[in-house]
């Protein structure tokens, strides 16, 4: 089978491009040595950021998995543990840097939705014991990837905060999709994430920059962690070729990511129609879709392989499950493409 002049990339929301105006301000952007804190462009992304977070400073880095290793070294010491998500990022698709850099262990805690909960923190918490490590840091995900982009409401991540701070402990929130989360809940982002110690977003997924995330936090914690950040090689020199777009993205694209979430809406309910998948449309919230394809009779990475010949991108994430994400760079019509796409792969 011929391959496609142009796929329909459902992968994830990290696959997006520039748009023409974040180009143009990359070529155009005033630029200087960040290292020394003299790139402007920079300088002025990450004070956007935390003004818009509602934090008092930020911390330009190349990827969010490098933010969230920075934030749980800030957060902890050596012997301690990081309670989380069983699916959350930090624990399964960041190579163990919280062991790795930081020299504490995740305790785990598996949920049926993918939102933690307080109840189900406080049996977990391990205070300072002869026998075991103690914990030192809470980390929540909004949204949940592997959970299908399920958003964590306010009142729950505002009661974890409070009780963790009455216990002494900080909360870091990998908000890597924090946009789209707000969006969901219809308020800002500021709100959603008032009372989490740290915060760290992406503008290279659904705000559709090509690189960077962000760190927001106290002016303290940030001048800590642009240390960490050198040590983890992030240290970057003209990098306002970098944050120009970031800019773009981080004012502009926001507005725009109740699309994706219709998008993928229509996408799961038309998957709900193929033979053999399994997917409830009304628990997609964001822009994220993982359905169950075992009665296909076919894996997931088989099925994958057939989307391919058909000019459609989508991964598998186990043999009998499957994920889409929808973003900027697919529009309506190629939902409806891939959709055709899926049943033409299961059909035989």
């Amino acid at each position: 089978m011929n391959q496609p002049t142009q796929w329909i990339d459902l992968r994830s929301d990290t696959v997006t491009r520039p748009t023409p105006e974040m180009r143009r301000a990359m070529a155009e952007a005033e630029v200087g040595d960040d290292v020394y804190g003299e790139d402007p462009t920079v300088n002025r992304l990450e004070a956007r950021a935390a003004e818009i977070l509602g934090k008092e400073a930020g911390l330009f880095v190349p990827t969010g998995s490098m933010g969230n290793t920075i934030a749980v070294k800030l957060h902890t010491t050596h012997g301690q543990e990081v309670i989380c998500e069983a699916r959350s990022h930090v624990m399964n698709y960041e190579l163990a840097m919280m062991a790795w850099f930081s020299g504490c262990l995740a305790r785990p805690i598996p949920t049926p939705d993918g939102i933690l909960r307080w109840t189900d923190i406080r049996k977990e918490y391990r205070p300072l014991h002869a026998h075991f490590a103690p914990t030192g840091l809470i980390e929540l995900e909004n949204t949940h990837n592997i959970a299908g982009g399920v958003v964590t409401p306010k009142e729950v991540i505002d009661e974890i905060c409070d009780e963790a701070h009455n216990l002494g402990l900080k909360v870091h929130l990998d908000g890597a999709r924090i946009f789209n989360a707000a969006t969901y809940l219809g308020i800002s982002a500021a709100e959603l994430c008032a009372k989490a110690d740290t915060v760290m977003f992406c503008l290279s997924k659904g705000l559709g920059a090509p690189v960077g995330s962000l760190l927001v936090g106290t002016r303290e914690d940030m001048a800590r962690a642009r240390l960490y950040r050198k040590r983890l090689g992030g240290g970057m020199r003209q990098a306002g070729v970098l944050a120009a777009p970031g800019l773009i993205a981080l004012e502009r694209m926001p507005q725009r990511l109740a699309e994706d979430h219709a998008n993928a809406r229509l996408l799961a309910e038309g998957l709900a129609r193929v033979r053999g998948i399994s997917i409830d449309p009304a628990k997609v919230q964001t822009n994220i879709l993982v359905f169950d394809v075992s009665a296909t009779g076919l894996e997931s990475f088989e099925i994958s392989r057939r989307l391919k010949e058909r000019g459609v991108l989508a991964n598998g994430i186990s043999p009998s499950l499957m994920r889409m994400v929808t973003h900027f760079d697919v529009d309506r019509a190629g939902c409806e493409r891939a959709l055709e796409a899926m049943e033409q792969a299961v059909r035989y």
